[in-house]
């Protein structure tokens, strides 16, 4: 009997000894790995942080110097000149700017660190002379750029790489917005819509939050509004903020459907990069002496007035005719402010129709528009609630799930991968320049679509 038990404590001990063993491999591998992503995210939040707050600084004196200076505007096409001469300099004519970054988190294409100065010199010039852009599409090169040159030198391999350049993504929007939460959550979520890249958790968050502290000591701001007269979450409201959070879906698409169309336009009809950016100067001066200069850089304070209950009638419209024509030939920024100027006025506009205030219909109108042309549902809510202060997000919330729904399978970004349907768990792997109009239950019956567990079969 005795044998018999002491047996059994010899093989739990056994058991017990093993499993420590395993454990100990586990804690070891798993520490390694946090302390690695440790201190490479404080490396690259605290680089494009400061590089992050000098970009900053430098598109706000563009936009100063823009103001003071009128005359500037009429230089458009000669800065789109420059831009063009210095990429076939660097031999990145047909550089695809965000969507290379893109591909890289999915593909490990390598970036080149020439794209920091590129995009940070072009950028500027774009906002000196007028042109309808915005910052955040530069800000995420600038902080793939640089972590991914990060990454080459300390010999991680590919896996690792992807990690570092969504870690220096969201440093550099982090630096340039102020919002951390929601630039972390951003760099993570908008590759693969569908999917988080978990792995990346830790490096993206840490990264973001040092990169927009080392800003702010810089002197870079946080950008934030303030919003007047959020609704109580009663059923009226929830119907009122259901109806604008659909209107904002659709208007998104088309946003994103002009971007493409003047685009394709631009590239049929020149086939020079320099001819893009000559023309597309000229057509934007003639519609700033026809419609005004409202709509020339990013339009903070048209921003801002639309917050505070003002707005012209069609500016959403006029915002979008700009944006398309300036970046369509070739000049730099990116479309992220530009779809805040198009939801904000909208919102601005058609709230006070549905019994919602204006201020709160602009704040409504940026993150749903934002949301439907980026696909990216969870950073929406968390930027709306870091931009407003928390203010309304519970409305905002449900008004980002409204638009991203009714927004299609179109983007912002053409190497955007949309997973899995909108409305069904049905895994369609698309593309963000691909059409998604078949059914999912007709997908099913087809076989060409997956069901959530079919896929994991």
């Amino acid at each position: 009997m005795w044998e018999k038990i002491k047996d059994a404590l010899t093989e739990v001990l056994i058991e017990i000894l093993e499993l420590w063993a395993r454990f100990q491999v586990y804690a070891e591998r798993e520490w390694v790995a946090f302390f690695k992503w440790s201190g490479f995210s404080i490396v690259v939040g605290a680089v494009v942080g400061v590089v992050g707050a000098g970009f900053h600084h430098a598109v706000e004196w563009a936009t100063a110097a823009r103001t003071a200076y009128p005359w500037l505007l009429y230089l458009l096409p000669v800065a789109g000149l420059i831009i063009a001469g210095l990429y076939h300099l660097f031999k990145m004519d047909n550089d695809a700017g965000t969507e290379f970054v893109l591909a890289s988190v999915r593909d490990a294409r390598k970036l080149r660190i020439s794209m920091v100065p590129l995009i940070f010199v072009s950028t500027v010039l774009t906002h000196l002379c007028g042109g309808s852009a915005g910052r955040e599409g530069a800000a995420l090169q600038i902080g793939g750029g640089i972590s991914a040159w990060l990454g080459r030198l300390l010999h991680l391999d590919d896996r690792d790489r992807r990690i570092t350049t969504m870690a220096g993504m969201a440093a550099g929007f982090s630096a340039l917005f102020g919002t951390p939460l929601a630039a972390a959550v951003f760099a993570m979520e908008v590759e693969s819509v569908g999917v988080m890249y978990y792995a990346a958790i830790v490096p993206c968050f840490l990264s973001a939050l040092l990169a927009s502290i080392v800003s702010g000591f810089c002197g870079g701001e946080a950008t934030s509004f303030v919003v007047f007269n959020a609704p109580d979450l009663t059923v009226l409201a929830m119907a009122q903020i259901i109806v604008l959070g659909a209107l904002c879906g659709m208007l998104a698409n088309i946003f994103c459907r002009v971007m493409r169309g003047v685009g394709t336009a631009y590239r049929h009809f020149f086939h020079k990069t320099w001819q893009k950016a000559l023309v597309g100067g000229c057509l934007v001066i003639l519609l700033t002496m026809i419609f005004g200069r409202d709509y020339n850089g990013a339009g903070m304070n048209v921003i801002s007035a639309a917050l505070g209950g003002s707005a012209d009638t069609w500016a959403f419209l006029l915002k979008i005719l700009f944006t398309a024509v300036t970046l369509g030939a070739g000049f730099k920024g990116g479309e992220i402010v530009p779809s805040f100027f198009v939801g904000a006025t909208f919102g601005c506009v058609v709230a006070p129709l549905l019994g919602l205030s204006a201020s709160f219909g602009a704040a409504v109108g940026m993150v749903s528009v934002f949301c439907g042309v980026t696909n990216s549902p969870m950073t929406s809510i968390l930027l709306g609630y870091e931009l407003f202060a928390g203010v309304g997000v519970a409305p905002l919330a449900l008004a980002v799930a409204v638009s991203y729904m009714l927004s299609g399978y179109t983007g912002l970004y053409h190497e955007q991968k949309i997973l899995y349907s909108k409305t069904k768990a049905v895994y369609i792997n698309k593309t963000g320049d691909q059409e998604y109009f078949s059914r999912e239950h007709d997908l099913d019956d087809a076989g060409t679509g997956k069901s959530e567990g079919e896929k994991h079969e």
